[in-house]
């Protein structure tokens, strides 16, 4: 049974997991990179199969992956470098922060706050899937100096208010806000949206939004941005922190997603990119995480974790994880599924890298098949994030430029390191 459904028109597309992935049977280095690094950047590149009989994955060429779904996996170069490869993607990084960008509606935002005269307007539309943790920029946010109360009536009948403020509090914590919000004429529609930066004596530096709203079909949604700097309290070194969570909610039918990004920094080179996502599409659901780590020493851990499933107890899933320092390390993986009837079929696979160009190559499947061979291989992966802490820093202006409150005369400052 394929499904293939639209709602919430542009921004609010179901396409349910299809896990097509490599079987692990001795790929070519080329291969192996394709299946290791996939990350599932589109849940709506991926169509579901979800028939009452799930078959086993074909492997007559040593490779789960169809011919058509070979073109949109990652193609890559070296650059000469033992350990790193540059990535040539078709479509947006999963982590692309540098790059990400709204859709042409949403470049409706910026004029909304002005001229305040006529009120702030809403798009009325749900975030959009995939799209990772947008740039600072990418909100427009533009908090008003001075409290402001008003309210109004539009043309059509629909209302709308805006109001901002200061709260203060203790070691110097201060908060700029701006919330603005409105509904229709009928109330059957109706948005809310709050703009923030907050700071404190201890170096700490906050700007964050949240948005929520529902239309007149009963479809809802919330998502949530939040940029920050601090300093670790062991090292005192800065670390600059963004997240964003993202849902929204069929209102006709049982369907809806959630997401949870998060990307973290500090000065020396330590970084940590993750993500949580789920979706349902009436008797289906899906699960995503994924997650990246770099030390900033050279040591590198990635791993994904995928699964689905129907109320008819069809379920399948795919997983790995690979660790790398100095050319030495491991990946290692599992596809498999659940028929309704309870029958598991699964497929392991393992590869050990020695850093010599001897990799040991291992497997088994539920089927009897197996396979244990050493081949002579260079080793490739990323022990660099392709997005660190400079590009955070230069994409921050923002953030950084927060004055905290005036501190009493004879109060210090704390000095951030900043890893210069």
């Amino acid at each position: 049974m394929a499904t293939n459904h639209r709602g919430f028109a542009a921004h609010f597309e179901f396409s349910l997991p299809k896990l097509s992935v490599s079987d692990g049977l001795a790929p070519t280095k080329k291969q192996r990179m394709c299946y290791s690094r996939v990350q599932l950047t589109a849940l709506s590149r991926i169509s579901c199969c979800c028939s009452d009989t799930v078959l086993p994955i074909p492997r007559a060429n040593g490779s789960g992956i169809s011919n058509e779904k070979k073109g949109e996996n990652r193609r890559f170069e070296s650059n000469n470098s033992l350990h790193r490869v540059r990535f040539l993607a078709s479509h947006a990084m999963p982590f692309a922060s540098a790059k990400y960008r709204f859709s042409s509606e949403q470049q409706k935002f910026y004029p909304r706050c002005t001229p305040r005269s006529s009120g702030p307007r809403s798009l009325d539309a749900p975030p959009t899937r995939d799209t990772g943790i947008a740039n600072e920029k990418d909100w427009g946010i533009s908090l008003l100096n001075e409290n402001v109360h008003e309210s109004g009536t539009n043309e059509d009948g629909s209302t709308w208010y805006r109001e901002s403020g200061e709260d203060l509090g203790e070691n110097g914590y201060w908060c700029r806000w701006t919330r603005m919000g409105g509904k229709s004429h009928d109330g059957s529609s109706e948005w809310v949206e709050t703009w923030w930066e907050k700071s404190d004596w201890s170096g700490y530096k906050e700007l964050g939004v949240e948005k929520s709203g529902r239309n007149a079909e009963g479809d809802s949604w919330w998502e949530t941005w939040q940029e920050l700097l601090h300093q670790d309290e062991w090292s005192n070194v800065a670390r600059i922190e963004k997240t964003a969570q993202k849902q929204a909610k069929k209102g006709s039918e049982n369907a809806g997603w959630y997401e949870k990004w998060w990307e973290k920094y500090d000065a020396k080179g330590w970084t940590e990119k993750g993500t949580h996502k789920y979706g349902r599409l009436n008797e289906q659901s899906w699960w995503e995480k994924w997650g990246e780590h770099y030390d900033g020493f050279g040591s590198v851990l990635k791993w994904t974790d995928k699964w689905a499933e129907t109320e008819v107890g069809s379920k399948w899933g795919d997983k790995w994880e690979e660790k790398f320092f100095e050319g030495v390390g491991a990946r290692q993986g599992e596809t498999w599924h659940v028929s309704p009837s309870g029958e598991r079929w699964s497929r392991t696979w393992g590869e050990e890298h020695f850093g010599n160009r001897k990799v040991h190559k291992y497997g088994k499947s539920t089927d009897g098949e197996s396979w244990d061979l050493v081949v002579d291989e260079e080793t490739y992966y990323e022990a660099e994030p392709h997005y660190g802490w400079a590009d955070v820093v230069g994409d921050s202006s923002q953030l950084l430029s927060i004055k905290p409150r005036e501190r009493p005369q004879g109060g210090v400052f704390p000095m951030l390191d900043f890893g210069s």
